[in-house]
């Protein structure tokens, strides 16, 4: 199950790349790449959620990462379907914290 959850984290960070770019560009994101990201980030986070109830030691720095990153993801994403925007350094943010999960949860699956 870490392996699947590892899959959909690394096609939410292809997807999330993307809509950096366009982001930092100061360009439109397509809205479905917007949930496609989201939902595979989701879907992720909840794997992980759900291999951590059962396993010991559990990957906590992973899911508190990603959590975080999550939060700003929301944030950013109701802005943007609203129309409003949001800084670029929160985008950048939500990227760094997802990546420092990402890697944290390498190195526990991997280890």
């Amino acid at each position: 199950m870490i392996l699947v959850s590892i899959a959909f984290f690394s096609l939410a960070a292809l997807l999330g790349l993307l809509l950096l770019s366009l982001v930092l560009r100061e360009k439109s994101t397509p809205k479905g790449v917007l949930f496609l990201h989201g939902g595979l980030a989701a879907t992720g986070l909840a794997l992980l959620i759900i291999y951590s109830i059962s396993h010991v030691p559990r990957p906590l720095e992973s899911i508190v990462l990603f959590v975080l990153a999550a939060s700003g993801g929301i944030f950013m994403g109701i802005r943007d379907l609203t129309g409003k925007r949001f800084p670029k350094w929160l985008a950048v943010g939500h990227g760094l914290l997802a990546i420092t999960g990402f890697v944290f949860l390498l190195v526990y699956a991997f280890h």
